[in-house]
């Protein structure tokens, strides 16, 4: 079964998007900003997707998207972001650099980020 780490710091969010990617069969942990996400891939790494907002307290997608990139090049991003002091293009531009696979603006469409799942892990088994 594919794996899907889900970090946010909006719980709403959290748990729309976890219901959403479950319910189409993919095994989902989720995380409420960066430090913890960080300790679970510590301990867990086999995940074949990560999607992360990008404004979080403690620690933010931006540096997800990094330590990801350098340290489970295999695993792939999705970030998303409904903005902050900026609109959220300058933070989803800045993830796509990075090197993000892909990156959604808040409120995302739900049947566009799983069909961006399917195209980047494929189905959930």
């Amino acid at each position: 079964m594919k794996r899907v780490l889900i970090i946010d710091d909006d719980e709403a969010i959290l748990r729309m998007m976890n219901k959403l990617i479950t319910r189409e069969g993919y095994e989902v942990e989720s995380a409420v900003n960066g430090d913890e996400a960080s300790r679970i891939l510590e301990n867990d790494s086999m995940f074949d997707l990560v999607i992360t907002d990008i404004i979080m307290p403690k620690k933010e997608g931006i540096e997800i998207v990094t330590m990801l990139k350098k340290e489970f090049p295999e695993i792939k991003v999705i970030a998303i972001s409904g903005g902050g002091r900026f609109s959220p293009e300058g933070y989803l531009r800045a993830a796509d650099i990075l090197g993000a696979h892909k990156t959604f603006t808040k409120p995302f469409n739900h049947r566009e980020m799983l069909n961006t799942i399917n195209e980047l892990i494929g189905d959930a088994d």
